[in-house]
């Protein structure tokens, strides 16, 4: 009796980093070899490495840049995953089901088919169209390969004035890490305080930070220009009022979703180029492609509206889905509540949920404070401040977001309203919280149930004035 043999279907991910490579080891755990061929594309050197990790490489607290590999290319391929490096795809064909991919050493052209498709493209550093910006010392920081082009040019300038554009996350931490390594520092930042992931007045504790850490701080500077040397090499950043000279330039300015592909190809992309996706994280509109990590638009669970957050945590979150889903199995992703924490020396920044810029934004009515506590008991040794901004909403008293600025034991203090804003949780329910306490730990009320209750205070009094007018 004849037995015909089932074909093998092919995988193919687009980006080797964690969406792409988590949905490749995934699908592998759930099919075989003999069931599912997996073929991945990366155009870089490095494998399923941790980004966030790269401002603590180049500041010197990471010693060894593998210390950030969680999995190397060998042990992708050990898994009969054919993970190929060096090699970019350059063009889409979702009709016929195939990408064009080429080798960056040799050149060489070829197309590759699928019966499942990821695109995990990642993001790209935000470099504006000014001149200069291409020049020898200006730096991006997105990859590993970002960041070892980075330290190969500190080992090689011999000046010592580093200029950081922009204040977020990879802003603030590049320019400790850049003081980290001797280097005299000026931050130029087009809003009118650093984080601007953080309301100004939370940010405004940022600033005191940086400088005390000695890190110049230039809000509400557009840069105009980045002038070159006769050698061709930058010199400084202009603004419009000024020029800030520099040895080294890194860009802190933010990232948007690496979408150019899918763009061409005609995927759908949202308002922030993000690409669209169900829950499943499948492609919208699409069978066989899906979509994770820093190229993706998510449902913010709080506004209801699709933003674009590039954090690695979804990301890995992304490719368990696709994984699972792409192997015969069924997960989801319902979305996220924006949480993310940072540091400057020894300041922790977190937040969660919206900022008041956030809700206005949606329509939303809230109320917002602002209040000061310490991350210990008063008497305890090392008890240190710690600023804490709540949001709720108007008449339900919904928690919409929280912002904490402190010393050490502050940041984390944020995911007690990751959970609470995750379940839909109001400012008094959340005064009920049963969390631990010890003195060496926290104050008898914690700070964020302290925050909860004068936002429940606050709405009760809003809904006790409406009600009596």
């Amino acid at each position: 009796m004849n037995m015909s043999r089932t074909r093998r279907e092919r995988l193919v991910v687009i980006g080797g980093d964690a969406a792409g490579m988590s949905a490749a080891s995934q699908a592998r755990r759930l099919k075989g070899p003999d069931e599912l061929e997996i073929v991945a594309f990366e155009r870089g050197h490095f494998t399923s490495y941790s980004a966030c990790g790269i401002p603590y490489w180049v500041g010197g607290d990471v010693p060894d840049r593998d210390r950030l590999i969680a999995r190397t290319p060998e042990e992708h391929r050990a898994r009969d995953i054919d993970l190929r490096l060096r090699t970019e795809v350059t063009e889409l064909d979702p009709d016929g089901q195939r990408v064009r991919a080429r080798d960056l050493e040799s050149g060489a052209e070829s197309w590759t088919s699928y019966d499942e498709l990821v695109i995990a493209t990642g993001a790209r550093p935000i470099r504006p169209d000014l001149p200069g910006m291409d020049a020898p010392g200006v730096h991006g920081v997105q990859t590993l390969d970002d960041g070892q082009a980075l330290l190969d040019t500190l080992a090689r300038t011999r000046g010592r004035r580093a200029v950081v554009v922009g204040a977020g996350y990879i802003g603030v931490e590049m320019a400790e890490a850049l003081i980290n390594r001797g280097y005299e520092v000026t931050v130029v930042n087009r809003g009118s305080e650093p984080m601007s992931t953080l309301d100004p007045d939370m940010g405004r504790l940022v600033h005191k930070a940086m400088e005390g850490l000695g890190i110049t701080m230039v809000n509400d500077a557009e840069v105009t220009k980045i002038l070159t040397g006769d050698d061709g090499r930058v010199r400084a950043v202009a603004t419009q009022d000024r020029d800030f000279p520099a040895d080294v330039v890194v860009l802190g300015i933010g990232v948007r979703p690496e979408t150019t592909l899918a763009q061409a190809a005609g995927l759908p992309l949202g308002a922030h180029d993000g690409l669209l996706t169900d829950r499943s994280m499948r492609v919208r509109g699409q069978e066989k492609i899906w979509a994770g990590g820093d190229c993706v638009e998510v449902l913010d669970l709080v506004s209801g509206q699709e933003r674009h957050i590039a954090l690695g945590t979804h990301a890995n979150k992304h490719g368990q889905v696709i994984g699972t889903n792409v192997g015969g199995g069924y997960a989801t992703f319902p979305g996220v509540v924006g949480t993310a924490v940072s540091k400057v020396c020894d300041l922790e920044i977190a937040r969660t949920g919206l900022r008041e810029k956030d809700a206005h934004r949606v329509g939303l009515r809230f109320e917002a404070v602002t209040i000061e506590s310490t991350s210990r008991a008063g008497y305890y040794p090392d008890a240190s401040p710690m600023t804490v901004k709540m949001l709720a909403e108007l008449r339900t008293g919904r928690l919409l977001g929280v912002q904490i600025v402190g010393r050490e034991g502050a940041g984390k203090r944020v995911d007690i309203a990751a959970v609470a804003l995750t379940a839909g949780m109001t400012a008094e329910q959340m005064t009920t919280l049963d969390l631990g306490y010890a003195p060496p730990f926290s104050p008898v009320w914690d700070p964020v149930l302290v925050a909860a209750r004068k936002a429940a205070a606050k709405v009760r009094g809003s809904l006790c004035r409406t009600v009596g007018n």
